[in-house]
């Protein structure tokens, strides 16, 4: 693999996480009429926040995939998450040098490039795409998981419950939540309230709309809950549609490793605007 392929596929990921993911607060906040409040679909949302994972670690190796427009790129490495602390991607060289490394944690995200020796390390408030937006960590977090969440919050509780609408007609379940320009969908088996896409939309009419598509399939058991071992991402702007796959080999609880990452002196820090202009120059 490239050198220039590390400090590449970060430049496609972290826009289409980021971005896509960030949300107004105040939209949330200022949300006044409770959406559904049937017995029925209440319970129902219950039963897919209850399939939350329990597990305090996820890791496995992992395949990814990223497409933009005629350029494509494989890659394999590992994928390492602790809940509520981090979520870490590590790129491999030849399918066993660690090169590059993407690093999500409650307070900042970290991309290095190992082969060149560089990185970025910065507050979510300090990038210049989510300056005024709410992007929560443990949104990023949901989409992993493949749990429900809510801009702005750490945890789902049973009154936050009340601001989704849910449509139970067909054959899966519609959850939905409305917030200015902001909308979100996720669409859940009915039979075990497992969600299978989460959905997020912001509408713009001046500069276009962007799109999220999450889709997570092969489900298999990870204790008593499910996980899903392959997650296809789709990420539309005005002017690019980026896709992304994400394949887990197996899974495990690993507990074995440092959730941070110590950066040595000999790596030198660039800038987001650097990686944001490779990003559009693609």
């Amino acid at each position: 693999m490239k050198p220039s392929c590390i400090m590449r596929f970060a430049a496609l990921v972290l826009p289409l996480m980021l971005v896509a993911c960030g949300t107004n607060k105040k939209a949330v906040n200022d949300t006044k009429t409770p959406a559904s409040t049937s017995l029925k679909s209440q319970q129902f949302l219950r039963q897919v926040n209850d399939n939350a994972q329990y597990t305090k670690f996820i890791t496995s190796k992992v395949k990814f995939s990223v497409e933009v427009g005629n350029q494509q790129l494989t890659l394999t490495g590992n994928l390492k998450m602790k809940r509520d602390d981090v979520i870490r991607l590590q790129l491999m060289a030849f399918g066993f040098v660690e090169a590059g490394r993407l690093e999500f944690t409650k307070d900042y995200v970290l991309i290095m490039d190992r082969i060149n020796k560089q990185f970025i390390k910065a507050p979510y408030n300090q990038l210049d795409f989510l300056r005024n937006s709410g992007l929560n960590f443990y949104s990023l977090q949901a989409l992993f998981w493949n749990e429900l969440f809510q801009p702005g919050k750490t945890k789902i509780s049973d009154d936050l419950l009340q601001n989704y609408q849910t449509d139970l007609m067909g054959e899966d379940a519609i959850i939905s939540m409305e917030n200015g320009k902001l909308s979100y969908r996720w669409l859940a088996d009915k039979a075990g309230a497992q969600i299978k896409m989460a959905n997020i939309m912001y509408e713009d009419k001046i500069r276009g709309n962007y799109q999220l598509n999450w889709d997570y399939e092969d489900f298999r058991n990870n204790g008593k809950r499910l996980f899903p071992f392959t997650h296809q991402i789709l990420f539309n702007t005005p002017g690019k549609a980026i896709k992304m796959g994400m394949n887990l080999n197996y899974l495990g609880n690993d507990e074995e490793w440092e959730t941070r990452t110590e950066i040595s002196g000999k790596y030198r820090e660039v800038t987001i605007d650097e990686i944001l202009r490779r990003f559009m120059a693609l």
